[in-house]
């Protein structure tokens, strides 16, 4: 059995542009912070070899500190650390990657041709494929490996699955069921993808290790894959500082600064918050008076309003026009209900005869 500590699209040194200059700052810093938080996921797991499927970086343009820091973190591992470069961070001689005085246990993948690296003491072959520009062709196309005794073979590659077409790195399960691999360590999509299977080959994706907006929330974090013949387990590590989190809170009938703070879970202190307050109202929720009250509770909160002014729907059936003439009718019925199951099945019966006669796809609320 081997050990794989598997990560992916870091992409340190984003701008963090919708947070402001001081917090823009703190993210990128906590961003450089997470190689260590990675770095001792693999040593408390006793991996025994690291790989990193691609966009390490945001852009080629990386700050001094951070490239000191990785090639530090990659050095004290002590164990093989293999690259495959992506589509943020390819491979070339003036990139970033063509600059870093990276420690003799890494190996950085530099060409689109799949090299392989044979460590016969660990039982296990890595396989990788770079970046060499923004842009790449499929990397597996016609790709198969023979098996070399009982060495298990692992493929590190950025790319993705199951998209005919993709201008990054397009992969096709039947490539990944051809390739002989054991394991295929991929990066691109920033959502974990869980443990696949093609064939006889294990495939996942660990997603980002931490989110960078609103498409990339809940828990983010890198795998632990355990590797013997014919079998892997998959574990899930946590490692981002912060979340980005999206609520909706419901205002209708009630106080929205109080529906807002019931709709924000506790421990929600140190992430980036989006609320949608939505339902209706007689009045414009007051934005910047619940901003004043809720902006200090979270690192960072972005506060939206989808509510809808209350509509009294029977107010029209006075109109001359057969939408009044179809609310009268319905209010005479709904006057003479026997309770108010029926009621209700009235007035919805009105709420979607008036979408109907105004085109549109759900009806109003009432």
């Amino acid at each position: 059995m081997i050990r794989v500590l598997h990560a992916a699209d870091l992409h340190l040194d984003s701008p963090f542009q919708a947070l402001g200059r001081e917090k823009a700052l703190q993210r990128r810093a906590e961003q450089r912070d997470l190689l260590g938080r990675i770095a001792d996921i693999a040593r408390e797991q006793r991996a025994d070899i690291a790989v990193f499927a691609g966009d390490l970086f945001d852009s080629e343009d990386i700050f001094s500190d951070t490239g000191r820091m990785l090639v530090k973190t990659f050095e004290d591992l002590q164990i093989p650390v293999f690259v495959a470069p992506g589509n943020h961070d390819y491979f070339a001689p003036r990139s970033a990657w063509g600059r870093l005085p990276l420690s003799r246990n890494v190996y950085l993948f530099t060409s689109e041709s799949v090299e392989c690296v044979a460590l016969p003491e660990l039982g296990v072959r890595v396989w990788g494929t770079a970046f060499t520009g923004p842009e790449r062709t499929p990397p597996l196309a016609g790709f198969e490996a023979a098996k070399d005794g009982e060495l298990l073979d692992i493929l590190v590659v950025h790319g993705e699955v199951g998209a005919p077409g993709s201008r990054y790195g397009a992969i096709m399960e039947d490539e990944l069921r051809r390739s002989g691999m054991d394991y295929v360590a991929l990066g691109h999509v920033h959502a974990a993808s869980g443990l696949r299977r093609a064939g006889d080959t294990f495939y996942a994706w660990p997603g980002c290790p931490e989110g960078r907006g609103f498409d990339e929330t809940g828990d983010k974090g890198v795998y632990l894959a355990e590797l013997a013949p014919g079998r892997c387990e998959l574990t899930f590590f946590p490692t981002a500082a912060r979340r980005y989190e999206i609520y909706t809170a419901d205002v209708t009938d009630a106080d929205p600064l109080a529906a807002a703070e019931s709709a924000i879970p506790p421990g929600s202190e140190r992430n980036i918050v989006r609320l949608f307050l939505t339902g209706q109202t007689d009045a414009a929720p007051d934005l910047s008076a619940m901003r004043r009250t809720l902006d200090s509770r979270f690192f960072a909160l972005d506060l939206r309003d989808r509510t809808t002014p209350r509509r009294d729907i029977w107010a029209l059936r006075g109109e001359d026009t057969l939408r009044g003439l179809f609310l009268q009718r319905l209010w005479q019925r709904f006057s003479a209900a026997a309770d108010e199951t029926e009621r209700e099945r009235i007035r919805t019966a009105a709420l979607y005869g008036l979408a109907a006669m105004e085109n549109n796809d759900e009806p109003p609320l009432a």
